[in-house]
């Protein structure tokens, strides 16, 4: 057990859950109004643990959006309707086809991927909210978080002055395109065009290098494209060996926080996905350019 700190008549628990990633948190409803203290508590457990999982929560959208907004300014996802208008800051994340059916070939499935979420923004995203609200009943759909530190930190140091200033460009097009998802719009690709992340990032609190790479990247500049192609995928399967991975099995109504500045996730179809649906609720928190 590594911290408590009193709430009302009870007491949160911050418990790690591997030593990859993850920790979980006890004795607090999110349903209430976060302290600043309460806040600063759970902020400092992400910067050490980067995953967080807060079990038996019941939030309306509000309730998500009052809670992601003590951690930063929220942001807008990239996906836009019919009529071009731009989707809520809480969107459902789903294994739904158009029609509304569990199937395993869903509307999209770029999560399916390793990723880092709003690596395609010049300023991509700090924290992730991941609320469950309705999931497989036998289990499954779990996600898997890759610690992007211990991925830097193990790399041969010929490859870290390899690649210590090298940059990768992100875009939505690279994304959409590498997951074989629907083609990027023209109004998507003109607010999101590419842009120019480093390899090794400086996590902005803890001031740790880690790798940023993932789904989103398409090339790295000063390369020829296969080349940096062949370099990028040798990273990915570096960085996601299972001795860096922490796996995480959904319950309904967990909330999940994690640091995207140094971690990839992806979700894992082990579920009959053509048979259950798989719902939760998403929400984000703008971070600081990368450097």
């Amino acid at each position: 057990m590594d911290q408590h700190v009193h709430r009302r008549a009870g007491s949160i628990s911050i418990n790690r859950l591997s030593e990859p990633a993850g920790a979980e948190v006890v004795g607090i409803d999110l349903s209430l109004e976060l302290g600043t203290n309460e806040r600063d508590i759970l902020f400092e457990a992400l910067l050490k643990h980067h995953v967080l999982v807060i079990r038996d929560q019941d939030l309306t959208s509000d309730q998500q959006m009052a809670l992601t907004a003590k951690f930063g300014k929220p942001e807008s996802h990239v996906f836009h309707d019919a009529e071009g208008k731009s989707g809520p800051q809480v969107h459902i994340v789903n294994n739904l086809d158009k029609h509304g059916n569990p199937s395993s070939r869903p509307t999209t499935f770029g999560s399916f991927f390793w990723h880092t979420d709003k690596s395609y923004h010049e300023i991509p995203s700090l924290a992730t909210f991941l609320h469950a609200r309705e999931l497989p009943p036998g289990g499954g759909g779990d996600t898997e978080f890759a610690n992007m530190y211990n991925a830097y930190e193990s790399l041969d140091d010929a490859v870290k002055k390899q690649i210590a200033d090298l940059r990768a460009v992100h875009s939505w097009e690279a994304n959409r395109r590498n997951t074989g998802n629907r083609p990027a719009t023209e109004e998507e690709k003109k607010l999101r065009p590419p842009v120019s992340h480093p390899l090794v990032r400086t996590h902005p609190d803890t001031r740790r290098k880690t790798l940023y790479i993932g789904i989103h990247a398409d090339c790295i500049e000063g390369l020829e494209r296969k080349k940096g192609i062949e370099l990028l995928k040798k990273l990915y399967r570096h960085s996601t060996e299972r001795e860096n991975v922490y796996a995480h099995s959904w319950k309904p109504g967990d909330l999940v926080i994690w640091d995207n500045r140094c971690l990839l996730h992806r979700v894992v179809g082990n579920y009959d996905m053509d048979s259950h649906r798989r719902i939760l609720h998403r929400s984000v928190v703008i971070g600081t350019r990368p450097c």
